[in-house]
């Protein structure tokens, strides 16, 4: 390949991401970033209630246990400027580590990293991950960067599970992997994480465990279409909670199933990335942006050859397809076009493909045992 072959390839792909940026998606202003700011603010400088405070002008307040909100202490050293600056940084270290590991599956040869990288930042969830200021790129890093693997396995899921419920879930997928020992560390580490909270805010981590953490209403309507799980869908439908608990529990059975068949066959990654999908499947709430779990299985159905079903599944999550029924979701129209992130989740855990007995060469695809993140994937 010349010189200029290759730097058409890097061209191309970022002046093609960045027309794509500025003329499809709206941005949310830091929306989340913001309420993450104010809490820790008006909780360390006006001796206010973590759970008490809501942005201005918005019913929306805290949503995470008090640990995270220790965490997120630093933003008050920076300022808000400092604190935007701070979480897009942090976002893209993040997007950097998992391109490097669980998305390097994209065999994209030469220069793919850059091609990869643009196709990456135009899904949706990515893009409202970094415009509302979120941090599910961190958590997903750092679960990925576990794994269950290496001298300090379960510290990274542990951690991430202290900081948002939802990766709690990779601890049961520790457990159906046979790695107990891992989960045992998970487990102590978030409890310790949360202990963590509960010395830095005993009252809030009252208000929390017994109050806060059962009030979904917190984070808004369930049937908002922006909720891709399956409570929004059933939501949307006018379907109670027991049919709720039901369709969890049959997609829990499912999805053991897939992690177990995918542990016989010695792939990790299929069991981690079937583990998001599950995450999103599962949680109360997922708005879109949470979606990022969803991402590394898109990554390994072109591993394995799937390339035109990934394909479509990219543009469908680029599309923002969803928010067509924003106002009403109702009919056959709403039901399957306003949970479409839904039905994809659900269908790729469903009909999960076998892994093929010969992937991609390590020169396009990592080696799973080499260390660090990679060995994550």
């Amino acid at each position: 390949m010349t010189r200029s072959q290759q730097l058409l390839r890097t061209v191309v792909p970022v002046v093609g991401a960045a027309l794509f940026m500025v003329t499809v998606p709206y941005y949310r202003g830091w929306f989340d970033l913001n309420v993450y700011y104010g809490t820790v603010d008006d909780w360390i400088r006006h001796g206010g209630r973590i759970y008490d405070y809501l942005l201005p002008g918005t019913g929306y307040g805290f949503t995470y246990p008090p640990f995270a909100a220790v965490c997120m202490l630093p933003m008050l050293l920076v300022g808000h400027t400092g604190a935007v600056v701070g979480g897009v940084l942090l976002s893209a270290a993040a997007s950097v580590l998992l391109l490097r590991g669980p998305l390097y599956e994209l065999p994209l040869g030469r220069g793919g990293l850059v091609a990869t990288a643009c196709l990456f930042v135009m899904l949706e969830p990515v893009r409202d991950t970094f415009s509302l200021g979120q941090v599910n790129l961190l958590l997903m890093a750092l679960v990925y960067a576990d794994g269950g693997r290496g001298r300090f396995a379960g510290v990274g899921i542990g951690l991430a599970t202290a900081f948002k419920l939802t990766p709690g879930i990779f601890i049961g997928y520790l457990l159906l992997t046979g790695r107990r020992r891992a989960a045992a560390v998970a487990t102590g580490t978030a409890l310790a994480a949360t202990a963590i909270g509960v010395l830095a805010a005993p009252s809030a981590s009252w208000v929390f465990w017994t109050r806060a953490l059962w009030d979904t209403h917190r984070v808004g309507a369930l049937d908002y279409v922006s909720n891709q799980s399956l409570q929004g869908a059933l939501a949307r439908m006018g379907a109670g909670r027991p049919v709720w608990v039901l369709a969890v529990l049959a997609v829990l059975v499912l999805w053991a199933y897939r992690v177990r068949r995918a542990t016989e066959a010695g792939d990790d990654e299929a069991g981690m990335a079937l583990t998001g999908l599950a995450a999103c499947l599962v949680s109360p709430v997922t708005w879109v942006h949470h979606l990022v779990w969803a991402v590394p299985a898109l990554a390994l159905l072109v591993r394995y050859g799937h390339r035109a079903v990934a394909a479509a599944l990219y543009v469908v999550l680029c599309s923002s397809v969803v928010w067509l029924w924003r106002d009403d979701s109702s009919g056959v129209d709403g039901l399957l076009g306003g949970s479409t992130y839904v039905w994809i989740c659900l269908g790729l855990l469903a009909l999960w493909p076998q892994a093929p007995s010969r992937l991609p060469s390590p020169s396009c695809v990592r080696r799973a045992d080499e260390p660090g993140l990679e060995a994550a994937s």
